[in-house]
């Protein structure tokens, strides 16, 4: 793992220097993903090369004390910026009931416009935090958390992201609490899938699956989410 671990530090080097950007910037969520991206910056960057993002909106705190937590046993640089106002305001001039998928994609929306206004006033490229098992699930908002310039992390499949979460010492809260959004009080990825990580792992590296109706979901997931992984489709002449 420390292997791989080394390859791609070397790859996000690589890719910072290509586009004579001074490093990175990420959503620090205090979840696992952003947690080893993180981690795998600070290492291949620096201190100065890598700036973690907080970003509460409606959200709940104990994924803010989280995403300290990381920060400061890590030592990476972070700011918080507050969208819940920002969400209220927006929500309430689109008018209507919106539905909670429709409000929580707006949330990831805006975090991607407040990464980019970092990136952009210092000279940083935006990562991504997704991992494989919810990029080829479609598990992510468009132009909202896939809205990025890297993603370093969407090669690894979840497993593999814990392995590598031990590896770089993430604080061991962060690595055993149930993978989640943070969309609501007990909401988790697990739940809203309809299966857990390790069946999706394990089908996604092999092919193999025990659980018919699981298969049928992933199949169905990975089909209806194609479009997000596609390039923007342009007529031509």
């Amino acid at each position: 793992m420390r292997s791989t671990i080394n390859q791609c530090e070397q790859w996000l080097c690589e890719q910072v220097r290509s586009a004579g950007a001074k490093g990175i910037v990420l959503g620090l969520s205090g979840g696992i993903d952003s947690s080893v991206l993180a981690a795998l910056g600070r290492e291949a960057l620096g201190h100065d090369g890598v700036l973690g993002v907080i970003m509460p909106c409606r959200s709940i705190s104990e994924d803010e004390q989280d995403a300290r937590l990381l920060a400061e046993s890590l030592d990476v640089k972070f700011e918080r910026v507050d969208l819940s106002g920002v969400f209220d305001a927006l929500c309430a001039g689109v008018g209507g009931s919106l539905d909670s998928l429709t409000r929580s994609n707006i949330k990831a929306r805006l975090r991607m416009v407040t990464l980019y206004a970092f990136a952009q006033s210092r000279g940083l490229l935006v990562c991504g935090t997704s991992n494989r098992s919810e990029y080829e699930t479609g598990y992510f908002t468009k132009y909202g958390d896939s809205g990025v310039d890297l993603m370093p992390l969407a090669g690894f499949l979840k497993r593999e992201i814990r392995a590598m979460a031990r590896e770089l010492n993430v604080p061991e809260r962060i690595i055993t609490k149930a993978p989640s959004a943070g969309l609501y009080e007990g909401q988790t990825d697990e739940g809203d899938m309809g299966f857990t990580y390790d069946v999706l792992d394990e089908y996604l590296a092999t092919g193999k699956i025990d659980d018919p109706k699981a298969k049928e979901r992933i199949d169905v997931m990975r089909r209806r989410s194609e479009h997000k992984r596609k390039p923007i489709p342009i007529f031509k002449i």
